[in-house]
């Protein structure tokens, strides 16, 4: 079972952690099951760090949260996040993270994990030396400050979060969950990232302009059930050969009913929507360094030219 492990500061955000927590404990309801682990980065003088004795840390709203103190065992596939803390006021307070606590987080990416934070958690990242050299992104009030500290990073800006070499920044407060449902689409494919989404009655998603936001995500701001219906389908089956016919008998519905209903919704039809869904899926592929061929292959596609043509047309 993947362990998250959500590192607590001080004047942590409820929804910075509260958001990514129901997104993967959610993902446990789907056959995806996540152990969730709570961690304090309080010393006993107030410092950021997890020493004995600083279970309890404050949030920025008031309610005490009681983590432990003492760290699981984690693996390459694990995950570590750091939810934000209050960034508004004349002066941003930046927690000092212990030395142990700054080499815990740089291990865990050193030996292959991930590393994520949600809003002013960034510097935490930063602090690690996990930003230099990385694109990144944090609350829209900090940016500036998190530029000035860590002039080796690349503050990108008006983006819901980046992920760079397993480093996964989020702008801030509910943009977490953003992040976690990426996450999960990521490991589990968008069908599971869709659910969970379902789940949580989250179905609009916002800056569809980033790639990181992804298709399945950007075309479910609405609320109709026999179409989500056939998108849960779709997005769980999106390299077979889905014919109109079988999507519509799916769903209850007679072909041009459903032909009607999703375009409606969605904005296209159901065949732009699986084309969308394999193009992102292809595209992911080919980053991390299939050919174009074999990465039309496994999505579904029987000629890879039909992928060159729909990149082109995507970069056009």
């Amino acid at each position: 079972m993947t362990t998250v492990v959500f590192v607590l500061l001080p004047g942590v955000h409820l929804l910075d952690l509260a958001g990514p927590a129901q997104a993967f404990f959610a993902a446990g309801d789907f056959g995806r099951p996540y152990d969730l682990r709570y961690v304090s980065g309080v010393e006993p003088d107030g410092s950021a760090g997890g020493g004995p004795d600083a279970g309890v840390v404050a949030s920025a709203q008031g309610l005490p949260l009681v983590a432990g103190t003492d760290w699981p065992e984690l693996g390459p596939d694990d995950l570590v996040v750091v939810p934000g803390w209050r960034v508004g006021g004349v002066k941003v307070a930046w927690p000092r993270l212990s030395v142990s606590l700054r080499e815990r987080l740089a291990a865990h990416h050193g030996a292959g994990g991930t590393v994520a934070s949600v809003c002013a958690g960034a510097d935490a990242l930063g602090q690690a030396g996990l930003l230099d050299g990385r694109r990144c992104t944090t609350h829209h009030a900090v940016q500036d400050d998190l530029a000035a500290r860590y002039p080796r990073a690349h503050v990108v800006r008006d983006v819901l979060f980046t992920t760079d070499g397993g480093v996964v920044t989020s702008a801030g407060i509910a943009s977490g969950i953003d992040l976690s449902l990426h996450l999960l689409a990521m490991r589990h494919g968008p069908a599971l990232a869709a659910r969970v989404a379902r789940e949580m009655v989250v179905y609009t998603r916002r800056n569809g302009t980033e790639p990181q936001a992804s298709a399945m995500l950007r075309h479910r701001s609405h609320v109709d059930d026999t179409v989500h219906r056939v998108q849960d389908h779709i997005d769980t089956h999106f390299a077979r050969t889905l014919p109109l016919a079988d999507l519509a008998a799916h769903a209850g519905v007679a072909a041009r009913t459903l032909t009607r209903l999703f375009t409606r919704a969605a904005g296209m039809t159901p065949l732009r929507y699986q084309q969308l869904l394999r193009l992102e899926r292809a595209e992911h592929l080919i980053g991390h360094g299939a050919t174009v061929e074999s990465a039309a292959r496994t999505v579904g596609f029987q000629d890879p030219r039909m992928l060159r043509r729909l990149r082109r047309g995507a970069a056009a």
